[in-house]
C-alpha cells in the first residue's frame, strides 16, 4: 500500500475543485412564451421519493427570474459532445440571446411541465418548484422532478464535471461493487 498522501496548505475560495457535486447541467426555462438555456454545476440530490434536487441558481442570473416566476424548468444532461456548447451558454446571457438558436440546440417539448427539453442531451429531468424557502437567502432552488427521460445507451454517458478555472473533468472509469452492497442499500 502506498504512504498517505502529503497535503499542503490550500485556497478555501478554491475548494469546489475537490467537491463539486456533480456532473455540469443545461437547465432550460420558459416564461411568458421566451426560452432560455443556462450552465449550471451547482447541483445536489437531496432525496429520492418524492424526486428533489437542490439547484443554487446566481440572482444574477437571466435564468434566476423566469424560473422563479414560472416554477419549473428542465435539467438536461449534455454529454461531452457538448463541451464548447456548454461554455458558450455559460459565457452567454438569455436576456441578449436565443440560447437554442445561437447554439443550435433544439427545444423539445416536455410532458409535463412548459419548459423545454433539449433534444441533444442525453437524459432531460422535468422539475417543478417544490420548496422556495432557501431562494431569498441563499439562492437554492428545491425542485421536484415530475418526469424523467433518458437514452438507455450508453448506460454510463461522458459527463462533464467543472473544477473551476476553465478546467474540466470527463467522468471516468466505471467501478463496479455491487457484490459488497447490502441488497437493500441498492437502487
Amino acid at each position: 500500500m502506498a504512504g498517505f498522501p502529503h497535503k499542503k496548505e490550500f485556497p478555501v475560495s478554491r475548494v469546489r475543485r475537490y467537491l463539486e457535486p456533480g456532473p455540469i447541467v443545461l437547465v432550460s426555462s420558459r416564461w411568458r412564451g421566451r426560452s432560455n438555456i443556462m450552465t449550471l454545476g451547482w447541483h445536489t440530490i437531496l432525496e429520492f421519493s418524492p424526486s428533489l434536487v437542490g439547484l443554487m441558481i446566481s440572482g444574477g442570473n437571466h435564468s434566476f427570474d423566469m424560473i422563479r416566476s414560472s416554477g419549473e424548468c428542465v435539467i438536461n444532461l449534455p454529454t461531452t459532445a457538448l463541451t464548447d456548447t456548454v461554455v458558450g451558454i455559460g459565457n452567454t446571457t438569455g436576456a441578449r440571446i436565443d440560447k437554442f438558436a445561437e447554439f443550435g440546440l433544439t427545444a423539445e417539448q416536455a410532458t409535463r411541465v412548459d419548459a423545454p427539453a433539449i433534444r441533444e442531451c442525453h437524459a432531460a429531468f422535468e422539475c417543478r418548484l417544490h420548496e422556495d424557502a432557501l431562494v431569498d437567502r441563499y439562492n437554492f432552488f428545491i425542485f421536484e422532478v415530475v418526469a424523467a427521460h433518458a437514452a438507455p445507451e450508453p448506460e454510463y454517458p461522458e459527463t462533464l464535471h467543472y473544477t473551476g478555472d476553465g478546467v474540466f473533468m470527463v467522468a471516468g472509469e466505471i467501478v463496479d461493487r455491487r457484490a459488497l452492497f447490502r441488497p437493500e442499500m441498492l437502487d
